[in-house]
């Protein structure tokens, strides 16, 4: 009788070719004997070689071969390849020059308005190029949370589903994915779609997941089959036919096969593969445990209390050799990792050494943050790669590290290490309820505000010298959100300067040089030099040559400082518009009322007042709706418009004051400089009409320095010239303001005399020497038949933007023509309305706001993962970050009541 069979192992006992004697029927090898034994009995050496020879050459002699050019076949290839299939229960394998290279040749079975559902944590290279394929090849990609299956269903589309994209245990959360039953569930709703699964973190040893209905399957050979490190490979293995000869005619096309020595050398390391991950694993096990243990929160298949731990084990054979922990402090991770002497810091896996990493610094950073904690990736995410040193000495060297970052003391009670809990100053914070009544503090919440731009519709540029400018808010907005973060941590995101994100420790800040300010105390008229000098030096050196983005950041981080006393709230402010930036639009003063908003918010200098709910109409009272107009109270908005003033003085040093005022009041208002015998004075101008203007942005930026001088020399040379025309100015201001005032006015009658008014105060303009070819040519465009539209320059002019009125009787289909003319000549047209709501403010009362942020706008959410229930939750800002900027207005509006201006 023969030796007895372990049954339950013998389950992924794989096939050998059969025996030669039929005499004795023989047993399926084990899956190391498998490893160790490289047989082709195909491709049997002349000289019985015991190891597979290199065959190191492009060319083979002689016609119609089994091989003539080593980019299409290779007999050390072949070797390789044969003996992976053998171990992955694969007809066909193919190797290739890396693990992305695999990736990359499977994608390349995409075409155009395919759809792909892929798994939400992956690693940082794949999601690269997921988001290439989807940017310019013009397929959809959905990420989901596979750790449910159900997850999956809505997205897939018996038409359009083309691939499903798999990883289990993901990287670097090691997340569980049930491969079967998604592989089941797709194959029946979708049967043309191909399932993918990358299986590097398990390796043909511990997983193989065509027996579980995956199509196509490819590993990183870098990592556990090569084990050493010494090579760059990836491998491809799949039993249809079909895929098979797509898959091979790409990798001949291309031509990123592997080599032979790489081949050589990767099939040298598969023999070990089994021995070496039975002692990684073993090992990763102990430290896992030790982490839990300390109270941890461990990322690993192999702990009881694993979420996918069932599932893993009907899967797979072992829990591998990769885990992950968070620390709870991104600070702290970093002295852990830079502790470390034996785990060697670096990124990949599967080496013969251990390794450790911070994924979101090193593996991952390729994924913007937003889009890492869209997905619920730690920042503070520690990844432990377990290699095949001693056990004792790497948990020793792990120990010290612990120790040495302050994360684990020893405990006298205990007599043992225990883990130091991370400071919860700004959790505990949470306690304080707010005064309105709600669950949360108001450090918790996120304060969402907007606030409009500006066109100065008549009197630009002539108002440097004394001549009235009427000016008015643009319905395009900069949205400003803030997130609170519990790290101590403060941070910055500006969309719209170079996508520019920053993030600085409170406590490192400096703030022996501040000087902050009382409750009650305002801001001096000049601004404390030496706090911008110290941050300027400070903080704001980690910036770099970004002028834009230290300019920005100079501005919020001068208010935090200065509101801050002993109150620091840890929160992230991100800031986007629908603004065009540097176009004259007060792209920059509406960022300053955000700015300055938000922080008075968080600081509590200024409190939202409460907005009743709508009385029972039996009481003699009914509320009439005001669509949130003027919520906002004068001494709020006047609070508010002083520290816009501060950031707009930082941003521009002497700024006149109309673009905040108009970026927080609203509406439209004179201003007049002070000099030249007049006072200066901003005065509100009452009943002005909404109206609707076209603002095409020529993207020539202004140099309005220059041109301010221009005009100045000009008025050296010509006094009387200059002087009449800056008269003649100042009569179209008087005009426009009286028109745009008077209620008796019919409003045709209104847009024909605001019309001639731009046509001439444009002429007077350009006789200053303030306009530019391209503006001209915007108003040429706008003002030929069959358009007929008045258009003039806005702002100090030399480039920006231009302004054309469109009247209420104006067509649809002439618009769309114009706007599309517009965009064939390389302008930015934005169709808009003048005169709207100053600053706004949503509502942070639960009756008035909206409880599933995602139902609005597009439900594209791009690159963010929605979880099953369709949104995420309470919080704004993974919407906020990725909504199309033609879409984020209306998204913004829907959420909820807004208070405005």
């Amino acid at each position: 009788m023969g030796p007895s069979i372990d049954t339950k192992s013998a389950i992924h006992d794989l096939p050998t070719p059969d025996p030669d004697s039929p005499l004795k029927i023989r047993r399926p090898y084990k899956f190391s004997t498998l490893c160790a034994t490289v047989e082709n009995p195909h491709q049997k050496d002349q000289y019985g070689s015991s190891s597979v020879p290199i065959y190191q050459t492009a060319t083979f002699k002689g016609v119609a071969g089994e091989y003539d050019y080593s980019r299409s076949g290779n007999p050390t290839r072949s070797h390789l390849e044969h003996h992976i299939a053998k171990i992955s229960s694969a007809a066909h394998a193919f190797a290739v020059s890396s693990g992305m290279a695999a990736l990359d040749v499977i994608l390349r079975l995409l075409k155009p308005g395919d759809e792909v559902i892929a798994g939400d944590d992956l690693y940082g290279g794949t999601n690269r190029l997921l988001g290439y394929i989807r940017d310019h090849v013009g397929v959809k990609v959905h990420h989901v949370d596979t750790t449910d299956p159900a997850s999956i269903l809505p997205f897939i589309n018996p038409d359009k589903t083309a691939m499903v994209l798999l990883e289990s245990p993901t990287n670097p959360l090691l997340k569980i994915a049930d491969l079967a039953l998604i592989s089941k569930e797709v194959k029946e709703r979708a049967p043309a779609a191909v399932v993918v699964v990358d299986n590097t973190m398990m390796s043909p040893y511990l997983q193989r997941p065509l027996e579980h209905g995956a199509d196509i399957v490819y590993d990183s050979a870098t990592k556990y089959l090569s084990g050493h490190h010494d090579l760059m490979a990836g491998m491809i293995t799949c039993n249809r036919d079909d895929l098979a000869k797509q898959l091979a005619f790409v990798i001949n096309s291309v031509g990123n096969a592997l080599t032979p020595i790489d081949c050589f050398l990767l099939l040298r390391g598969v023999k070990t593969l089994a021995v070496r991950m039975d002692r990684q694993q073993t090992t990763a096990s102990l430290v896992a445990t030790y982490l839990h243990s300390l109270g941890f929160k461990v990322h690993y298949p192999g702990l009881p209390d694993h979420p996918g731990r069932e599932i893993h084990q009907r899967i797979a054979d072992g829990n591998g050799a990769v885990l992950s922990f968070e620390t709870g402090n991104k600070e702290l991770s970093e002295k852990i990792v830079g502790g470390a002497r034996l785990w060697g810091i670096s990124v990949s896996f599967g080496c013969v050494n251990s390794l450790i990493s911070m994924p979101c610094v090193m593996s991952h950073a390729s994924i913007d943050p937003a889009t890492r904690a869209a997905r619920g990736l730690p920042e503070d995410l520690i990844r432990l790669c377990v290699g095949i040193e001693d056990p004792s000495d790497l948990l020793d060297d792990l120990e010290h590290a612990l120790i040495d970052a302050g994360a684990i003391a020893l405990s006298m009670q205990q007599n043992a290490y225990v883990r130091v809990q991370p400071d919860e100053k700004a959790l505990n914070k949470a306690v304080e309820q707010l005064a309105i009544g709600g669950s949360k503090s108001k450090e918790e919440l996120e304060w969402f505000v907007s606030a409009p731009g500006k066109v100065i519709l008549f009197g630009e540029h002539a108002v440097v010298h004394g001549v009235t400018a009427i000016a008015a808010s643009v319905d395009l907005r900069c949205y400003g959100l803030t997130t609170p973060r519990y790290d101590n941590k403060l941070s910055v995101h500006f969309h719209d300067i170079d996508n520019f994100y920053h993030e600085w420790d409170i406590d490192k800040l400096p703030w022996s040089s501040i000087s902050s300010l009382a409750a009650n105390e305002e801001h001096p008229e000049e601004l404390d030099q030496h706090l911008i000098d110290v941050l300027q030096q400070g903080p704001l050196n980690e910036i770099g040559d970004k002028p834009q983005a230290r300019a920005a950041a100079l501005a919020f981080l001068y208010m935090y400082a200065k509101l801050a006393g002993s109150h620091r709230p840890s929160f992230n402010f991100s800031a986007r518009s629908t603004l065009p930036v540097g176009a004259g639009l007060g792209s920059s003063a509406s960022f300053s009322t955000c700015a300055a908003s938000t922080l008075l918010l968080l600081y509590r200098r200024i409190s939202i007042p409460s907005v009743p709910a709508p009385n029972d109409p039996s009481t003699g009272h009914m509320n009439v709706s005001h669509e949130g107009r003027r919520a906002i109270t004068p001494a709020i908005a006047e609070e508010v418009n002083r520290w816009a003033f501060v950031a707009e003085k930082i941003l521009h040093g002497n700024p006149s004051g109309v673009d905040n005022s108009v970026s927080v009041f609203g509406g439209a208002l004179a201003y007049t400089r002070a000099g030249f015998g007049k006072k200066s004075g901003m005065e509100q101008i009452q009943g002005f009409k909404s109206l609707r203007f076209l603002l095409t942005n020529s993207k020539i930026p202004r140099d309005t320095k220059k041109l301010v001088a221009g005009v100045g020399q000009m008025k050296l040379e010509q006094p009387e010239v200059v002087s009449k025309l800056l008269e003649s100015i100042q009569s179209i201001s008087d005009e426009a303001r009286r028109a745009l005032a008077d209620p008796e006015m019919d409003r045709d009658h209104l847009l024909l005399a605001l019309s001639a008014l731009i046509n001439e105060n444009h002429g007077h303009l350009v006789s200053l020497g303030v306009s530019h070819p391209s503006l001209e040519t915007i108003r040429t465009k706008t003002g030929s038949q069959p358009y007929g539209l008045s258009t003039k320059l806005t702002g100090a002019g030399g480039g920006g933007c231009a302004v054309t009125l469109v009247p209420d009787s104006f067509k649809d289909d002439l618009l769309r023509d114009l706007l599309a003319e517009l965009q064939n000549n390389k302008f930015d047209p934005y169709l808009t309305s003048v005169g709207g709501s100053g600053l706004g403010i949503l509502s942070p009362y639960e009756q008035h706001r909206n409880k599933n942020p995602g139902l609005y706008g597009s439900q594209t959410l791009g690159h963010v993962t929605p979880p099953e229930d369709g949104v995420f939750g309470e919080s704004l800002r993974p919407y906020f970050e990725i909504k199309p900027v033609s879409e984020l207005s209306d998204w913004a509006y829907e959420l909820g009541k807004w208070l405005y201006v």
